[in-house]
C-alpha cells in the first residue's frame, strides 16, 4: 500500500519542528570557538531535520505536496517560517563564505527548491530563494573549471546525482548558461565511460547507485540515439543495479542507506525506461519501488528524516505520476 499524501505531510511537518539531533558539519575558527556555535546561528532557515541537505529536501518535499493538492494549513505556515529572504540571505551568505560546503548534494537540492517554488501559483519562496540558488550556481560554475575527476560511488558527493539535479533546476529555472555549462560538463567527464562494472557497485552504505545516476544525467545531456547508444556500451546488463537489497539492520544510521538505494534506484530506472522504451527496466523499477516504499514504516529519525523525499521522488518518476511543469502546478 502506498503512502497518502497526508502521510508525507506529516513525515514533513515533524521535520521542520525537529532541532535536534542535528549533525552539524562546520569548521569552527577562532572567534567562534569562543563564542559558541550552534546550528540556528549558522543556519537561519534549514537547521532541523538532522542536517544542512536533508532540511533543504523536506522543504522541497513540502512544495511538491502543495503543488499536488496539500491543502493542510500547517504545512505552508511551516515553510512560510522558514523561507523568508532575510533568512534565506543569511543561508546564501554561509555558502560564499564556506564554499565546499555541502558540494555539490546539498547545492543541488537548493537549486531544485527554488525550481519548485517557482511553479506555486505566487512563487515569493522562489523569489526568496533566488539569492541562494544563484550562489550555488556561481560556486558550481567555479567548482566545475576545476572538476578533472567524478566522484564515482553511492554517497552524498557522487558527482553525477548533483549534476543531474543542478541540471535539472536550472532547466526549469530558465538558466540557460547554467544549463549548458553543467550538460558540458557531464559530457566531458562521462560521455568516454564504458563496461560499468554493476557486479562491483554496491557498497555497504550506498543509498545512490552510481552507475544509474550516470546514465540518468546522461539521457538528459545526449539526443535520444546517442543516448541510446552510449547506454549500451556503459551497462550492457543493467541487472545487478537492479536487485532489491534488503537492510539488515533499519535502526543502524548506515544501514538503512540501503533503503533509500531501493528508492532512488526505482526512480532513475523509471526514468532511463521512458527514455530508453524498455519494459524490463520499468517493471524492476516497480520492484525496487514497492520495497523501498516498506521502508516508510521504520519511525526511526535514521529513517524518517530523509527516506520520505526519496520515495516521492521514485513515485513522481512513474510515468503516469509524471508532471509537466507549468506556473500554476497544474497536473
Amino acid at each position: 500500500m502506498h503512502p497518502s499524501r497526508s502521510d508525507f505531510t506529516a513525515v514533513v511537518l515533524q521535520n521542520l519542528a525537529t532541532t535536534a539531533p542535528y549533525h552539524l558539519s562546520h569548521l569552527v575558527d577562532a572567534e567562534e570557538s569562543r563564542s559558541g556555535v550552534t546550528p540556528d546561528r549558522l543556519h537561519p532557515a534549514f537547521h532541523t531535520s538532522f542536517d544542512w541537505h536533508s532540511c533543504v529536501h523536506m522543504h522541497w518535499l513540502g512544495v511538491e505536496l502543495l503543488l499536488d493538492g496539500e491543502d493542510d494549513p500547517r504545512l505552508p505556515a511551516a515553510l512560510g517560517r522558514t523561507l523568508t529572504a532575510q533568512r534565506l540571505l543569511g543561508e546564501a551568505a554561509h555558502l560564499d563564505a564556506h564554499p565546499v560546503f555541502e558540494r555539490p548534494y546539498g547545492w543541488a537540492w537548493a537549486a531544485r527548491l527554488t525550481a519548485a517554488s517557482g511553479r506555486l501559483p505566487r512563487p515569493a519562496w522562489r523569489d526568496a530563494l533566488q539569492p541562494l540558488a544563484d550562489t550555488v550556481y556561481r560556486l558550481t560554475e567555479g567548482w566545475l573549471t576545476r572538476l578533472d575527476h567524478p566522484v564515482r560511488h553511492g554517497l552524498h558527493s557522487n558527482t553525477a546525482f548533483g549534476l543531474t539535479l543542478l541540471h535539472e533546476a536550472a532547466d526549469e529555472l530558465d538558466r540557460a548558461d547554467d544549463t549548458e555549462r553543467i550538460a558540458d560538463a557531464a559530457r566531458r567527464l562521462f560521455a568516454g565511460d564504458r563496461g560499468w562494472p554493476a557486479g562491483w557497485e554496491l557498497s555497504g552504505h550506498d543509498f545512490l547507485s552510481a552507475g544509474l545516476c550516470e546514465a540518468d544525467l546522461m539521457s538528459r545531456v545526449l539526443p535520444a540515439d546517442e543516448f541510446a547508444t552510449w547506454f549500451d556500451g556503459f551497462l550492457p546488463d543493467p541487472t545487478p543495479l537492479l536487485r532489491p537489497v534488503e537492510v539488515s539492520d533499519p535502526g543502524d544510521p548506515h544501514l538503512v542507506h540501503l533503503d533509500g538505494l531501493n528508492l532512488s534506484r526505482a526512480g532513475a530506472a523509471h526514468r532511463l525506461a521512458a527514455v530508453l522504451g524498455d519494459t524490463g527496466l520499468a517493471a524492476a523499477a516497480e520492484e525496487l519501488l514497492g520495497l523501498g516504499l516498506r521502508s516508510l514504516g521504520n519511525r526511526d529519525f535514521v529513517a524518517t528524516h530523509w527516506l520520505a523525499t526519496f520515495a516521492w521522488d521514485a513515485l513522481r518518476s512513474r510515468p503516469d505520476q509524471r508532471r509537466s511543469i507549468s506556473t500554476n502546478g497544474a497536473t
